[in-house]
């Protein structure tokens, strides 16, 4: 960067009314020149500070040194350093109004320090050699409302580690060749990363960010993460990045009361912060504050190319009640509980991201029933593509705790969601929020021994992959790991290697892979007429029916949850001749009893469940059948 200044009367405009979605190529640190001398420019919102100077190794971190100078009422300051290279290591000294010292790492640092360490680095955005050119052209003319969206979310901290180098951690590039084998392996087309940017508390999970701008130096440099995702589109997976813009931690370097006073958070505790999680709250009404975001959000898709943004705890931000009692919260000026500065936040995050990028996705973790969540902007909504469906996922595992003797007094747990399906755009997870923090792993919530506890998952999965909606599973789900998740430690890799646990890993695998190919589990995804119900009544024999349909072709679904084997099972299909039997979670291959019915089975004129035509079927115990007309022709 060659230049005489590094933000301008128009930089400094569009930051003040929050419309600079390139901010983060003005704020920050850039290396450049000025006046035929090479060095680093620098840039920080401080619009409280008496002084701000930049301190680091290249100055013993002695402060009033190198002096920024305020940039008119703009509350921005600046300077250029020379000399000052990239890996410098930096943070700005504030003096605040009330004569404090403090030493604050930089919002817009693209790069920081290994924790406990918290100075920001010098790296500059960089020239990475990009290959995925074909993949961003295809991406932009998808609709993955109407394509399989199978993901598969990773903590990459906790996915695979090194045992024979002290457990180490896995960094960007090595990890990148290994879960592009096992998503295409499994028939997941999307990876989903759970926080990447820098966090300085490892239980957090990277949920608490201090860097919104840098990855995490634990796994890499920035072209690090840039290859990573590069080596996904060459494979054609993509990467949705999970981005937090409802809370910040309360740690002294980073952003709270950054200046001496609070700048990023709302003032008042009543909306400022989060009793619960110990985090402060953006202030959503402060241009500057929407533009540090907006542009954020932006950032990791112009400069790491990821192909969405999962954003966290957006129910927090929708309500100025949310986990708080009475005298705890502030009314909006309607005296309403909505709050509307992060409700214009997010359409404005999803109008931006939709011009800018079309084909990538935004999906809100959204755990009420506010309505228009994945409605378009411009009809009311927030402007969403997919909503995290919470209700599915809790009345789903509540059931499956069931001892499967009283499933049946509990049949609406496992129906209702379809009451609901078709008032979001939904993605069913299986999420790391429902295996840890004492939850136990999914493998332990299925009652029964050993062998019905994999069965049971198996049936879990031929649910989730059959249901409308997209699906996301959570690592270590695949293989059935026994313990909870440990952010602190590698999935239990030996498990998935035990004769029976490979089976049911072979079971996603081969439902992941019918998923792919089989246009009626997701071509009509947005549409009631994709799905109906065979049979949703038979509570006693916990029993349900159904057919999935898209573009022309047909499945039918069978789910006997209790460990009944029922011969002789009438179910009424919506045409007559053979079906054939695609996937029986029984199966011997699987760990199943191999019980099933030979592979074909044909219609009778016998009617039931509103058809001319049925089936007998023998139903295995806790298992799942999935059967197609048999003369339909492979799908392409």
């Amino acid at each position: 960067m060659t230049t005489e200044t590094l933000l301008g009367e128009v930089d400094l405009y569009l930051f003040g009314q929050g419309r600079h979605l390139r901010l983060y190529e003005k704020l920050g640190a850039h290396p450049g020149s000025r006046a035929g001398r090479a060095g680093t420019w620098f840039a920080v919102w401080a619009p409280a500070a008496r002084r701000v100077s930049v301190v680091g190794d290249f100055n013993d971190w002695e402060p009033g040194r190198r002096p920024l100078q305020p940039l008119g009422e703009s509350g921005v300051w600046q300077a250029f350093v020379p000399g000052v290279e990239r890996g410098a290591l930096y943070k700005f000294a504030i003096e605040t109004g009330d004569g404090r010292l403090v030493y604050k790492s930089d919002p817009f640092a693209l790069a920081m320090e290994l924790r406990p360490a918290t100075a920001a680095r010098v790296v500059g955005l960089g020239d990475f050699r990009w290959s995925d050119g074909e993949w961003l052209q295809r991406r932009a003319r998808r609709d993955l409302l109407r394509e399989p969206l199978a993901i598969y979310e990773v903590h990459l901290g906790s996915w695979m580690r090194d045992p024979g180098q002290g457990n180490r951690w896995l960094g960007y590039r090595e990890l990148a060749p290994r879960l592009v084998d096992h998503c295409r392996e499994h028939g997941f087309n999307y990876l989903e990363l759970m926080p990447v940017a820098e966090h300085a508390y490892d239980p957090s999970w990277g949920y608490q960010v201090t860097g919104y701008y840098a990855p995490s130096s634990r796994w890499g440099e920035p072209d690090d993460l840039r290859a990573f995702i590069d080596e996904c589109h060459r494979h054609q997976i993509g990467v949705i990045l999970d981005w937090v813009p409802a809370h910040f931690p309360r740690d002294d370097f980073a952003l709270r009361r950054f200046d001496g006073t609070a700048l990023y958070e709302y003032a008042d505790p009543r909306r400022g912060e989060h009793k619960d999680w110990g985090t402060l709250v953006f202030d959503y009404g402060r241009n500057q504050v929407r533009n540090f975001l907006l542009a954020n959000a932006l950032y990791w898709l112009e400069q790491f190319h990821a192909d969405g943004l999962r954003v966290d705890a957006v129910a927090s931000m929708l309500y100025l009640d949310y986990s708080r009692g009475p005298g705890e919260w502030l009314p909006n000026r309607y005296g309403g509980n909505e709050n509307l500065e992060a409700i214009d936040f997010l359409r404005e995050l999803n109008r931006e991201v939709g011009a800018a990028w079309p084909g990538v996705i935004t999906v809100a973790e959204e755990s009420t029933a506010f309505p228009g969540v994945t409605r378009p902007v411009h009809l009311g909504g927030l402007g969403f593509h997919f909503k995290w469906n919470m209700g599915w996922m809790n009345d789903t595992l509540r059931y499956f705790r069931l001892d499967p003797v009283h499933r049946k007094y509990h049949h609406n747990d496992i129906t209702f969601s379809m009451m609901y399906q078709y008032s979001e755009n939904f993605i069913l997870p299986l999420s790391h929020d429902e295996v840890a923090q004492g939850k136990g792993s999914l493998y332990d919530k299925m009652p029964g021994d050993h062998r019905q506890r994999l069965a049971q998952l198996r049936l879990l999965y031929t649910y989730q992959f059959t249901h409308p909606g997209k699906k996301l599973l959570f690592m270590g789900a695949e293989f059935g790991q026994g313990r909870e998740w440990n952010f602190d430690a590698s999935l239990d890799w030996h498990e998935a290697a035990e004769p029976e646990r490979a089976g049911l890993q072979r079971f996603v695998r081969d439902l992941g892979r019918l998923y792919q190919r089989e246009p009626a589990l997701w071509a009509a995804d947005p549409q009631p007429e994709g799905f109906f119900w065979l049979d949703c009544h038979d509570a006693d024999n916990s029993v349900l029916g159904y057919v999935r349909w898209g573009s022309g072709r047909e499945l039918v679904v069978v789910l006997n949850f209790t460990p009944v084997a029922r011969p002789g099972y009438r179910l009424g299909v919506p045409r007559p001749g053979r079906w054939r039997e695609l996937l029986n979670s029984d199966a011997a291959c699987y760990g199943g009893s191999n019980a099933g019915n030979l592979g074909v089975v044909e219609t009778r004129p016998q009617p039931a469940h509103g058809q001319a035509q049925s089936l007998e079927l023998y139903l295995p115990p806790l298992a799942a059948l999935v059967l197609r007309p048999a003369d339909l022709p492979e799908p392409e």
